[in-house]
């Protein structure tokens, strides 16, 4: 661009690269390193208590040949394969962190892409962290700029926002110049993807779109550094991502640079206290709420939920199946089977979406009893809501709502509470007390910046 040009000549892409242009780990809050760190071990601790799942082992099938770690692994891989393998585990089981607002998944994207990335150019932990940071916080904001118009248009917003955002944090980490990373940028639109069709059937795609999405940002650097020329205006063109991927609204490129550098969102991530998907999550706290205190099984005639109308089609129809999912992952996107689980079970593990449990004869008849109606004053996506409303034969009527969810900036899981549940997540994925100890010192201490690059070798696992 011509030292002549007006700012209004500017595009969103080389105004996101003046951004991360010199940028220091030393430029990260105290706040956003702290996130990053709980991002890193919760990540970890899901790609273990993944690696022995079918879907892991496809993917570990379909890898090339290569020296990079695969967390919780003993193999290694190219650096693209790495990322498709982390990425697809760490989502694998829906158990990650989330942001209200979007929704999105940052961890499942950016921890897979740095640490290929620090491998592969040598740069050290510190710069790990703040690849991870800026890219968590351009996803964080890409999602405010054109909120639900990204799933109502069929796609999966972590899939297609989540690849600018790790190529963001990849040129950030390895110090790329201002035209290197607009490039990249410009580059990666033409990779980004993710349909939500799994929504129909329960199958695997949505698992491997982070992965693929990380893969995605570490080739779009690599063309970019060795110069080749993206698009400018790969967002707000006449065919950029916007009109591409949210053509149902116009987009908002100001919730994406006002107050960058400044007011880092991405401090308000959610990290999930179950293992299904996000908005799912508060409706089962408020059928745990009601069985813990008492509201019975017996003599219910029908089981009302208020609801969003922006998750309706993925999450309530079409209703038969979301009450009877057909598979494990499928009742991890039904809130039918999740409020029969809180309201049963008073609990919903890892253990509780497995096959044997989901078809349970009565989690099943308890599903089927439940349905929903709309709240045209729900304030999703800004928020995300649960509401149940237990109505029995003879007039009795049970409820209980709750107005966010729990792990979010208004009721946060504790850094004690995240690493139970990277413990727990070990042990669910085989690990010994003495691997997740040493696990979770390896991720305090990348975390931290330590200056030692061989620590990234210490997230394998024999």
């Amino acid at each position: 661009m011509s030292q002549t040009a007006r700012l209004d000549d500017i595009t969103l892409s080389e105004q996101i690269a003046d951004w991360i242009a010199g940028l220091e780990p030393s430029d990260l809050p105290e706040a956003s390193r702290a996130k990053s760190r709980d991002i890193l071990v919760d990540i970890t601790g899901l790609c273990v208590a993944a690696r022995h799942t079918d879907y892991v082992a496809a993917t570990l099938g379909a890898t090339e040949p290569g020296e990079h770690v695969i967390i919780g692994q003993s193999r290694r891989a190219a650096a693209s394969s790495a990322a498709l393998v982390n990425g697809t585990a760490a989502h694998g089981e829906d158990f990650d962190d989330t942001f209200e607002g979007g929704p999105v998944h940052s961890g499942v994207v950016l921890v897979p892409a740095m640490i290929a990335a620090a491998q592969t150019h040598g740069f050290g932990n510190d710069r790990l962290v703040l690849g991870l940071a800026v890219g968590t916080e351009l996803l964080c904001r890409l999602a405010l700029a054109v909120p639900k118009a990204v799933h109502k248009a069929g796609f999966h917003p972590t899939a297609v926002l989540g690849a600018f955002a790790a190529t963001a944090g990849v040129c950030a980490a390895t110090g790329a110049d201002r035209r290197t990373t607009a490039n990249a940028l410009g580059t990666v639109g033409s990779m980004a993807s993710g349909i939500i069709e799994y929504l129909g059937d329960g199958s695997w795609t949505k698992r491997m779109h982070p992965g693929w999405a990380a893969q995605s940002a570490l080739r779009a650097h690599a063309l970019a550094a060795a110069g080749f020329i993206g698009p400018r205006r790969v967002f707000e063109g006449t065919h950029g991502a916007f009109r591409a991927f949210a053509p149902s609204i116009e987009a908002d490129p100001t919730r994406i640079t006002e107050g960058l550098g400044r007011d880092w969102v991405m401090q308000t991530i959610t990290f999930k206290p179950y293992p299904c998907g996000t908005m799912v999550q508060p409706y089962i706290d408020c059928a745990v709420a009601l069985g813990q205190r008492g509201a019975s099984l017996e003599g219910i005639e029908r089981i009302t939920c208020k609801t969003a109308e922006g998750i309706v089609h993925r999450l309530w129809e079409p209703l038969d199946l979301k009450q009877a999912p057909p598979t494990a992952y499928a009742a991890k996107f039904s809130v039918p089977y999740g409020v029969a689980l809180g309201l049963a079970r008073r609990r919903a593990t890892l253990e509780e979406f497995t096959e044997a449990a989901v078809f349970d004869p009565d989690l099943r008849a308890l599903a089927a009893k439940v349905g929903f109606e709309v709240d045209p004053d729900n304030p999703y996506p800004a928020a995300f809501t649960g509401h149940v409303r237990i109505e029995y034969a003879d007039g009795r009527v049970e409820e209980q709502e709750q107005g966010h969810m729990r792990g979010g900036v208004k009721e946060p899981l504790s850094r004690d509470e995240i690493d139970a549940k990277f413990e727990a997540n070990l042990a669910f994925g085989g690990a010994t007390e003495a691997q997740a100890k040493a696990l979770l010192d390896t991720c305090n201490r990348i975390a931290s910046g330590d200056a030692d690059t061989a620590l990234l070798q210490g997230l394998a696992l024999a």
